[in-house]
């Protein structure tokens, strides 16, 4: 039985997805059909894999190929913790402090339309921080910030967090540290960034259908609009590590979804209103219908980089800001360390505490042997190490190719008792 909840709801018996992709067909995004398939084949070795061999017992071991999609919440989990790591050793070890950037409930349906205004949003809320450290003290600040779309229940809620410099570097390149953001008075001038931003980026028709919604946020005199920024947690590493997590979360956490009955999904959340937790039952579709709306367009980036953290002038502004840590005697950034992404076995080794390259028989290695990828359609031989591994290679693939015939004839002889079952219906 399928182990991840997510899977079994979209693609168990029930077929829920592909009953979903026939009743809305084009009204789903394209960027969302192809995720959804993506994760639907994740891990599938018919879709390619490596092949691992141990030196002693000659045990056979096949590693399949990930799909590394946005929705799929294997990959995802280890990406977003694979980021996190990578981004709390690379950022500058100053204080930070994480702030959020909220909008009026009633202009989420606006975004939701229009998502061309989503890098908008979020390069208005940086600003409004940039110029404030820039106005102040004349600071350059580094801000990594991070776009959510979705509330606890799911629905459409964008929002921006970032991650900030407490300081900044001035324009002889010292750095120089400053603690304080003036949340009330950045919260008005969001407001009326945010409603400036939705009509410079509409035509005029589609103003007048947003006109009483824009009105309305206005006259709230800022409610819904808020900037603000949660307690602190432990030391730099400490909040680094988990706003890093935070940023890069999914939608919804597989321990969340307590239900799954065939028909209706039950899931917990945590309503900030009254403080407490409380669950939710929708049907299947209602769930893939607020889940799949988080998935971004293609090419979009939901983390971006401003600032001193700016991909082209990052590495120098850190040089500099080690060269000042090692003057006062603070805690001094590594420049010169190379950070690299973990391979996943090593990822593997740190979550379960087994060396997963180890023969669990022999206790000998696994050693690489080749490996099988997909190009149009079918499975070929990417590489191989020898003339055994080629030969083992080879009756794998004619392997899973067998699988799949069988799978598709299976589904064409159903396909056809469905036909005869409605002939026989209607003559009778």
């Amino acid at each position: 039985m399928e182990t991840n909840i997510l899977r079994r709801i979209f693609f168990d018996e029930n077929n829920h997805w592909d009953r979903f992709v026939e009743k809305y067909g084009t009204r789903i995004r394209p960027i969302v059909v192809k995720e959804v398939e993506k994760f639907r084949n994740c891990g599938n070795p018919k879709n390619g894999f490596k092949l691992l061999v141990c030196e002693g017992c000659h045990d056979i071991r096949i590693v399949p190929y990930r799909c590394k999609g946005r929705f799929c919440t294997t990959c995802s989990s280890g990406e977003t913790e694979e980021w996190s790591r990578m981004m709390a050793e690379d950022v500058m070890q100053v204080n930070h402090r994480h702030v959020i950037f909220t909008i009026d409930e009633g202009l989420r349906v606006i975004f939701q339309k229009h998502r061309h205004l989503l890098k908008p949003l979020m390069d208005e809320a940086v600003r409004i921080v940039q110029e404030w450290f820039k106005k102040k003290c004349k600071l350059t600040p580094g801000v990594i910030a991070g776009l959510h779309t979705f509330g606890s229940r799911m629905n459409f809620n964008p929002h921006v967090h970032m991650l900030v410099t407490m300081g900044g570097m001035k324009k002889d390149g010292e750095w120089k540290s400053y603690d304080y953001i003036p949340f009330p008075l950045l919260r008005k001038q969001w407001q009326t960034v945010v409603l400036k931003l939705i009509r410079s980026h509409l035509n005029e028709e589609e103003k007048k259908k947003v006109q009483q919604l824009l009105q309305k946020a206005y006259s709230a005199n800022g409610e819904g609009f808020y900037v603000y920024a949660p307690k602190q947690r432990g030391n730099v590493k400490v909040q680094l590590g988990y706003i890093g997590r935070y940023i890069r979360r999914p939608a919804i956490a597989l321990h969340r979804i307590e239900e799954y009955d065939g028909e209706y999904v039950t899931f917990k959340y945590h309503d900030k209103n009254e403080g407490q937790e409380k669950r939710e039952k929708l049907t299947v579709e209602e769930f893939i219908t607020r889940l799949i709306v988080h998935i971004p367009d293609e090419q979009f980036k939901t983390i971006r980089y401003y600032g001193v953290y700016a991909r082209r002038i990052k590495s120098q502004c850190k040089t500099l800001v080690s060269a000042w840590q090692k003057e006062v005697r603070k805690w001094i950034v590594k420049v010169k360390k190379t950070i690299a992404r973990r391979k996943w076995e090593q990822r593997l080794k740190e979550q379960t505490g087994k060396d997963p390259m180890v023969c669990p028989h022999c206790q000998c290695y696994y050693e690489y042997k080749g490996e099988v990828c997909l190009k149009a359609g079918h499975l070929e031989i990417k590489h191989a190490r020898c003339e055994t591994s080629r030969a083992c290679l080879e009756r794998m693939i004619d392997h899973f190719a067998g699988i799949q015939k069988t799978q598709t004839k299976q589904k064409e002889e159903a396909s056809k008792c469905g036909e005869f079952s409605q002939l026989h219906l209607f003559a009778v």
